[in-house]
């Protein structure tokens, strides 16, 4: 078993537009500006795409600290400035308690008025913890073999792999051959990965990656050809799994055994 990578692509805003790049650095907390921010809305609950799907319109950038961030709307409107941080706050993440601070600015009221709804933005105080597994979880990937299984199940000629939100595409092996790397070492680049599980799917991979709104339903096509694989989590499309061994990872490097 060996592959290539074949894209990387990360969220430095939860639930906002995906950031495309030819290289990583894989630290012991994954990709230090991967979910670095996320947004609540009032009742302080974490707002991700399954309730505002049209922030993925939304492009970002956010340097490495994020002591910096940039937002681009689709009207042409951009916010680019320094990260202000205002007071405390603890956001709930799938049951696991995740502790940042409330930024400043104009950000929050844009992207309000974008979503229709009041918004406030949080920059987590530590990276890695805004996965939505934690730190044990910073890593996932999903091979082109598996997307172009979905799309045969789909009727589709082809299925986004953007709908997936996954750090890293990998070329070269059989469709869902990533099933088989739950427990085991793999390295990526220079990089080593322990893979931890499967990715449960929601919502979210319903919605079409340039607008945010539904328009294919990949849960039920998930659920008619994989109900019967083993996961502890419904649904599983891809892999996740925690970094072993920091290092960089770039487009074309090898994926397979270390």
């Amino acid at each position: 078993m060996t592959g290539r990578v074949t894209s990387i692509t990360y969220a430095p805003v939860k639930g906002l537009g995906l950031t495309r790049v030819d290289e990583v650095e894989l630290e012991p907390t994954g990709v230090r500006e991967n979910r670095r921010f996320h947004l609540i809305g009032e009742d302080g609950r974490l707002v991700n795409g399954k309730f505002a799907g049209t922030l993925v319109r939304v492009a970002t950038a956010a340097d490495r600290h994020g002591t910096a961030l940039a937002l681009h709307f689709p009207d042409g409107t951009a916010l680019d400035g320094a990260v202000e941080l205002g007071g405390a706050v603890e956001t709930d993440f799938y049951g696991r308690p995740v502790a940042g601070r409330i930024v400043l600015g104009p950000y929050a009221d844009a992207l309000s008025a974008f979503a229709g709804r009041p918004l406030r933005l949080v920059r987590v105080d530590e990276p890695g913890v805004g996965s939505d597994r934690g730190v044990e979880g910073t890593v996932s990937a999903v091979s082109t073999g598996s997307l172009e299984r979905i799309a045969q199940e789909a009727g589709e000629e082809l299925v986004d792999a953007r709908r997936f939100r996954m750090l890293f595409g990998i070329e070269g092996v059989e469709p869902h051959e990533e099933d088989g790397w739950w427990g085991r070492r793999i390295a990526f680049g220079d990089a080593v990965v322990r893979v931890h599980g499967l990715v449960g799917r929601c919502a979210v991979t319903t919605q079409d990656p340039d607008t945010g709104l539904k328009n294919l339903d990949t849960l039920r096509i998930i659920r008619s050809y994989r109900s019967d694989v083993e996961t502890d989590e419904p649904l599983p499309f891809g892999v996740w799994g925690g970094v072993e061994q920091p290092g960089w990872v770039r487009v074309g490097d090898r994926v397979g055994p270390p």
